[in-house]
């Protein structure tokens, strides 16, 4: 199968802080997948290192403004990537302004998560393409 996968959690140095977020389990999961690296902050015009963003309101802002339209940007072209290689799945990175699943920060740049998903992991779940946080890798190496 081929799974989209946050490029952050293979060791890219991609993060809003201009660091990685690598998994353990991502050498195991290309193993047996094909994956397709992607950073849709990146894709959407966003610098690395850039400043910390949030979700709220269905807005992405930093503490400075509104990103919104750069993280809409990269999540379309993180869904044509998808569609392009015939992605089957994602593994996002967790609580991601982008890629968060289920639990994004609230836009208070105080740590405080809430319910929600990130522009880019909310797009392709619309699109029907199974959405993962790195701590459910597990199930797809089952």
């Amino acid at each position: 199968m081929r799974i989209l996968i946050s490029a952050c959690l293979l060791g890219v140095c991609c993060r809003y802080d201009g660091a990685s977020k690598p998994h353990p389990l991502t050498a195991a999961l290309a193993e047996r997948h094909t994956l397709v690296p992607v950073c849709p902050e990146q894709l959407g015009g966003l610098p690395t290192p850039r400043p910390p963003a949030e979700r709220r309101d269905g807005r992405v802002v930093t503490q400075s403004g509104d990103v919104t339209e750069q993280y809409r940007r990269g999540a379309e072209e993180t869904l044509k990537l998808c569609k392009l290689f015939g992605c089957e799945a994602a593994v996002l990175k967790e609580r991601s302004p982008s890629c968060g699943h289920r639990q994004v920060y609230d836009g208070t740049f105080s740590g405080t998560l809430t319910a929600g998903d990130g522009v880019t992991a909310e797009l392709l779940s619309a699109h029907g393409i199974p959405v993962y946080g790195e701590s459910q890798i597990e199930e797809l190496l089952k």
